[in-house]
């Protein structure tokens, strides 16, 4: 068995490896500048909480998840009790591709907000769902993370993509 790194290491390594993780969780639940700075506080915070009770046993990139969803649940939550008024302008510089001309860049932009307004009307749950499978992960890797068996999460990915479809059409409805 080998020997953990120190918690201020693992915490550095974390950060770095793990930055992704990081953005793609307050993506999904913050809905403005102010809300993802807060939110992304409350992760890395929960995060280096988390380092002394990190045992190894799982992956890093699953124990980053867990701790990141289930902070950002709980962050929601108190957010949503307080009734405060959402701004839904979120900067999107630097997450679209690079070489896309001025017009694909704008498509892409009004796409990407079209999705992650659809997403934020989506139930805690099928937001982290929809979040792990967005990344690539594996029904068994998201069943490790969320805690739920890699049945519930096929039939949760079900639901939660055909809800999303569902926003979709009528967030697009709204647009046009």
């Amino acid at each position: 068995m080998s020997q953990l790194p120190d918690r201020e290491s693992l915490f550095r390594r974390w950060d770095e490896e793990h930055r992704g993780i990081l953005l793609k969780v307050t993506r999904s639940f913050a809905r403005s500048l102010a809300e993802a700075a807060e939110l992304n506080h409350e992760l890395r915070l929960q995060l280096w909480n988390s380092t002394s009770s990190f045992k190894g046993t799982a992956k890093s990139s699953t124990w980053v998840y867990r701790v990141c969803l289930n902070t950002a649940i709980t962050w929601h939550r108190a957010i949503a009790r307080q009734e405060q008024k959402i701004d839904s302008s979120v900067d999107l510089k630097g997450i679209l591709a690079d070489g896309a001309s001025p017009a694909e860049r704008a498509a892409d932009r009004e796409l990407l907000e079209r999705l992650y307004s659809s997403i934020h009307a989506m139930r805690e749950i099928d937001r982290a769902l929809i979040l792990l499978l967005l990344d690539g992960l594996a029904y068994r890797e998201i069943a490790e993370i969320t805690g739920m068996s890699e049945n519930q999460v096929g039939v949760g990915l079900t639901r939660a993509r055909r809800r999303l479809a569902d926003l979709m059409k009528g967030v697009s409805h709204e647009l046009e």
